[in-house]
């Protein structure tokens, strides 16, 4: 699994920036996120990873993961008692679990909402980030 040119200059510079580098492991990794957008657990990731690297074992498969998101090139996504998902969307959205399916979807959010959504925090109050998750049944499953 090979990354753009464009993904491994953004890689490269996140891991230059926290004083780490990259590694064939960290490439494969994350070219795997970018490449399926589907929120894989790390066991789904670890299993995908192997097919191309087989030598690779599940604690490295978490070392890159963690390594990824303390970078801030990939975020963790949890709901509930779910296993933690990954996704390489960075830009602001929003998910819609479906509880049947157990799909995940980013859903695009219109700057005007993010914009008002910041503007109810109390005086004094910052956000980077907002994270806001619909739980329901997707169009497949629903009745």
């Amino acid at each position: 699994m090979q990354l753009s040119p464009q993904y491994k200059e953004l890689l490269d510079d996140a891991l230059e920036r926290s004083g780490q580098r990259s590694t064939k492991q960290r490439e494969h990794i994350f070219a795997l996120l970018l490449e399926k957008r589907d929120h894989p657990t790390a066991d789904e990731i670890f299993a995908r990873a192997r097919e191309g690297m087989p030598s690779i074992s599940l604690a490295t498969v978490y070392n890159c993961l963690e390594t990824l998101t303390d970078t801030s090139l990939i975020r963790q996504v949890n709901f509930e008692r779910e296993p933690t998902r990954y996704c390489p969307n960075l830009t602001q959205h929003a998910h819609f679990y479906c509880r049947e399916s157990g799909e995940i979807v980013d859903i695009n959010l219109p700057d005007q909402l993010i914009s008002d959504l910041m503007a109810t925090l109390p005086n004094g109050f910052s956000a980077q980030h907002i994270e806001i998750a619909y739980h329901g049944k997707c169009g497949e499953c629903h009745d």
